[in-house]
């Protein structure tokens, strides 16, 4: 897996998704910009606290480190494995000091108004409960502070319907989700006094990620079956990838 995704495990954006070769390299290229774009959303200002959650391997910490200076960087991650690999991977350069912690992210183990931005790159639909994870950004996060995240949207109104269904089939699609609307964010934003700033489709851009992800799963009949289902609903418009934005006000 880490072969074919590099640091950034997650889907990849092409700004012109038509341009995409299906190459390793051009795919590993793609995650990377993904990353990218969710930064460009935080504005990030050199000298300031930054939280990702759902870390992984470092990657997206790994370009903020190489591109801004006298940060203070925390990865969390549930998964102890996942943290030591980010260690193992990631150096503290340009006056950055980074750490990387095992932790809950409905459950942050981390003081009030902590934390300028909170980054959270496609993995919000693994947490347990939104509600709970946007509570303890509210909780940490500072005045005026960003919470930006990835999230794969359903774009109907029956997500109770659809999580139930994909949890009673038993299937693991991808490990377990929960998927929700984009009234459940704009909800959440209301409950915990956030201003969304910007929410941005960016599903047709992600596409290209299906045909490189199957050539993974190519050996495995169940992997590839639940990725070309992934491809279809993104490609009917049933799930979207989106960006969104949040400020604390």
């Amino acid at each position: 897996m880490e072969q074919v995704f590099g640091e950034h495990v997650h889907w990849g954006y092409w700004e012109n998704s038509k341009l995409a070769n299906g190459s390793i390299e051009d795919f590993q290229k793609a995650t990377r910009a993904l990353s990218k774009k969710l930064l460009d959303l935080a504005n990030i200002v050199n000298g300031q606290s930054i939280l990702e959650v759902g870390c992984g391997f470092g990657g997206t910490i790994s370009i903020i480190n190489e591109t801004f200076n006298d940060l203070k960087i925390i990865g969390v991650n549930i998964d102890q494995r996942q943290i030591d690999r980010a260690k193992e991977k990631v150096f503290q350069k340009n006056g950055n000091e980074i750490s990387f912690i095992q932790g809950d992210a409905c459950k942050l183990p981390f003081e009030e108004n902590s934390f300028d931005i909170i980054l959270a790159v496609e993995c919000i639909f693994h947490f347990p409960d939104r509600r709970e994870f946007f509570s303890e950004v509210r909780r940490v996060l500072k005045e005026g502070g960003r919470l930006v995240l990835s999230d794969f949207v359903l774009s109907f109104d029956f997500p109770n319907l659809f999580n139930s269904s994909l949890k009673k089939s038993g299937i693991p699609f991808y490990g377990k989700i929960q998927l929700c609307t984009l009234d459940t964010y704009k909800s959440l934003a209301k409950l915990n006094r956030f201003e969304i700033e910007d929410i941005e489709d960016i599903n047709e851009n992600t596409l290209p990620t299906y045909p490189v992800v199957k050539k993974v799963f190519s050996k495995s009949k169940i992997g590839y079956f639940l990725t070309n289902v992934a491809e279809w609903t993104q490609k009917s418009k049933m799930i979207l990838y989106k960006n969104l934005t949040f400020k604390k006000v």
